[in-house]
């Protein structure tokens, strides 16, 4: 009998135990799981701010003099938001609300080409237009890569204007898009529009830099190299030069 008790209490408590658990666990689960859902709200708002204060800035731009305005403006701010964004759209919680966000900056993309367009033919600015669709739906490792290489060369080359879009999002303005340039669904993601020229599937760096474009590029940042390394050095020889004034006037 005395065993029977032991044993009776033994299995209580192993599945008071075994309860407490799995209680445990399911309420860390649902912290952490509302933790992630804050996270993203919040990043959400900030990006919606952001959009609104870019679109505000978009609305300056337009009605602004040609000497407010070069081959950077706006770029960085564009793609601090578009980072952001790519890390809403990691986190995976809110699809729908991620979504929402991911729609307002390709509209915010969208205006921004239109906008560059008209300022460099109505101002002394010639910004490259780099147009580059990818996927996210299907597995496209290639899209990934050429997204590494744009990077690289946007990094290089102040002068390009890199405009990513998924090509599935539904939009209407990004199926326009699509249409105007040319790209239907028979095409190999990615596909990279360069100055008005398409070329389809995942080129390699090499193959990039070896276009005449960026052969251009390429001597004018070595040119503008040259020139910065002349000016260095003259203003060091004309430093040596003030300093031995001094010493010779001391003397």
């Amino acid at each position: 009998m005395n065993n029977y008790n032991y044993d009776w209490k033994k299995y209580l408590t192993a599945l008071l135990i075994t309860a407490f658990i799995f209680v445990t666990s399911v309420a860390i689960s649902n912290h952490f799981s509302n933790q992630k859902i804050e996270s993203l709200r919040l990043i959400g708002d900030s990006i919606s701010i952001d959009i609104l204060s870019s679109d505000t800035q978009f609305d300056l731009l337009e009605s602004s003099s040609c000497e407010a305005v070069d081959n950077s403006t706006f770029s960085k701010e564009l793609n601090a938001l578009g980072e952001r964004v790519a890390f809403a759209e990691k986190q995976r919680t809110n699809t729908e609300e991620v979504q929402l966000l991911k729609k307002q900056y390709t509209l915010l993309l969208i205006k921004d080409y239109i906008l560059m367009k008209k300022i460099s033919a109505r101002c002394e600015v010639e910004p490259i237009f780099v147009l580059y669709f990818y996927s996210n739906i299907e597995d496209c490792a290639d899209c990934t890569r050429q997204g590494h290489v744009l990077t690289y060369l946007r990094q290089k080359y102040p002068q390009l204007r890199v405009y990513a879009f998924d090509y599935h999002l539904d939009l209407p303005a990004l199926s326009t898009l699509l249409s105007i340039s040319g790209i239907t669904t028979a095409d190999i993601l990615p596909v990279l529009i360069i100055e008005d020229q398409q070329y389809k599937g995942f080129m390699e760096l090499e193959d990039l830099e070896a276009l005449p474009l960026f052969i251009e590029l390429q001597v004018q940042k070595e040119a503008e190299e040259a020139d910065k390394k002349a000016e260095e050095e003259t203003a060091k020889n004309e430093k040596n030069n003030k300093n031995l004034e001094k010493t010779a006037i001391e003397e």
